[in-house]
């Protein structure tokens, strides 16, 4: 149960995170119609995970419970993307690029055809 509220607590504060970026960048202004929060989002929280990451990986982060907490917690409220990201390049950096590119195919694709599937039924039977 320890772990789940680690998750809990860090998806928390990484949710808030994510919405005050957004309130942020929202004020600068938008790039003509790009959603430019978003992606500022999810390049702040991949560059947050290539540090935790990296950090983890030479014993900065030893601790189990720190790493659920900002992994799965933190930045997994923040945004999956990272996560996404932090593996595609892992899988490049072990020699493993077929892996890497399979899992960007899957991971957008099947994210891109999720959302217009979900659009498709959504419209037939809430419509």
């Amino acid at each position: 149960m320890g772990y789940l509220l680690y998750v809990a607590v860090g998806g928390l504060v990484g949710s808030v995170l994510r919405y005050l970026v957004n309130l942020a960048v929202m004020r600068v202004g938008a790039l003509g119609g790009f959603p430019v929060a978003t992606a500022c989002v999810n390049i702040l929280g991949c560059m947050a995970i290539g540090v935790a990451s990296h950090l983890a990986a030479n014993g900065g982060i030893p601790s189990p419970a720190a790493r659920t907490f900002i992994f799965a917690g933190l930045l997994g409220g923040f945004t999956t993307f990272s996560a996404f990201a932090n593996e595609t390049g892992i899988l490049f950096s072990d020699s493993a690029p077929s892996l890497g590119l399979l899992n960007i195919l899957v991971n957008v694709g099947g994210g891109l055809s999720a959302v217009w599937i979900g659009r498709a039924l959504a419209s037939i039977f809430f419509e």
